[in-house]
């Protein structure tokens, strides 16, 4: 699918911009290697913007990104802001205005790759998790009665819609298929305590199954899938799950396959713009050291290519990640890698540019 892809940047906090600028050095590489294009427009949205200006992510803003073929995230937060206000502002702002309602979640080992799960490797882990992404207690629907009293009482609803559930559990079945490994989609669930929003899902889960007699449908109470990732992660396809539990188990899911530095996610709107990111957050202890893992966000860059349908770049990009991972690091975390941010994100870019 050679041609030009207008990609929208926003490094970012912390040590966003030191991994979004390997990211994109990857990203060149193989777009050179496959003779397509990269239109890139950095937004400095974030909380250095934020404090100069009070500014966090204005509507026009919004709208502006909505045109763009797709979005790369360095990390959002800051240490001189309160929490809440950049990640509601822009990360959740971004996912429900351009209806972002996937989440999506590889978790795999590579080789050379540290795992804290005693007697597993790369052939036990490799599964991915399929996150509702714009639902659940994340809407916000709630509020307070007589608050900062003793009588105080704070509510807050878990969402769940017929058409959000519906898309996001098809859209599993759909990447099951087309994952093509176990031909198993893991429901994550609580159906013996959450009564409505859960059997929501469980009878939809049921239903679009029906329609997919090539996969099987499979169902784990999100404590025992939190048990399973740990004992029997090779038990796993694919997982289907709401927000919340989604949230929860990805972690998990990113210790597992080595930790934060390899961890990469992708918003998606399959009708629209998806935004990728490294799921580890903008470490800001590290902030201009030259030490923190690339790798994260040089894998959301592979993602991000696969969703724009430049699968080979994709795979070059994963190839050359696993090249430098069991071949060149003497481990995944900051400080610990053996070499630099730089030195890693040249070695990935040279290798996705030739191999």
């Amino acid at each position: 699918m050679a041609g030009t892809y207008r990609i929208a940047v926003l490094p970012g906090d912390g040590t966003g911009p030191e991994v979004t600028v390997e990211a994109v050095k990857v990203l060149k590489a193989v777009a050179a290697r496959n003779g397509f294009a990269l239109d890139l427009h950095e937004y400095d949205f974030g909380g250095e913007r934020y404090k100069r200006t009070g500014e966090v992510l204005p509507d026009a803003a919004v709208e502006e990104l909505g045109g763009f073929d797709a979005i790369l995230l360095g990390a959002i937060g800051h240490p001189d802001v309160e929490p809440g206000i950049l990640e509601k502002g822009i990360l959740l702002k971004l996912r429900f205005a351009l209806d972002q309602y996937i989440n999506l979640r590889p978790v795999k080992l590579y080789p050379g790759a540290d795992t804290p799960l005693k007697d597993k490797g790369p052939e036990d882990i490799d599964f991915v998790v399929v996150r509702e992404n714009t639902e659940g207690l994340y809407c916000g629907v709630g509020g307070f009665l007589r608050k900062g009293t003793p009588d105080e009482v704070a509510v807050q609803e878990m969402v769940a819609t017929r058409k959000g559930v519906e898309r996001c559990i098809r859209y599993a079945f759909d990447f099951t298929r087309k994952r093509d490994k176990q031909k198993t989609l893991t429901m994550c669930g609580k159906t013996n305590v959450l009564t409505y929003a859960q059997d929501l899902w469980w009878r939809c889960f049921q239903e679009v199954a029906e329609e997919y007699p090539d996969i099987k449908p499979d169902y784990a109470h999100v404590d025992a899938t939190c048990m399973w990732m740990v004992k029997n992660p090779e038990w796993f396809d694919v997982i289907v799950t709401n927000n919340m539990f989604g949230d929860i188990i990805t972690d998990l899911g990113a210790m597992v396959q080595g930790g934060m530095g390899i961890a990469a996610g992708g918003n998606i709107n399959p009708e629209g713009v998806s935004m990728f990111e490294p799921i580890g957050g903008s470490a800001p202890k590290y902030t201009g050291k030259n030490v923190i893992n690339p790798l994260a966000a040089i894998c959301a860059g592979g993602m991000m290519l696969d969703v724009l349908g430049e699968t080979e770049a994709a795979q070059q990009v994963e190839n050359a990640v696993i090249k430098v991972v069991s071949e060149k690091l003497e481990s995944l975390s900051a400080r610990r890698m053996g070499y630099s941010t730089t030195e890693v994100g040249d070695m990935v870019a040279d290798f996705a540019g030739s191999i």
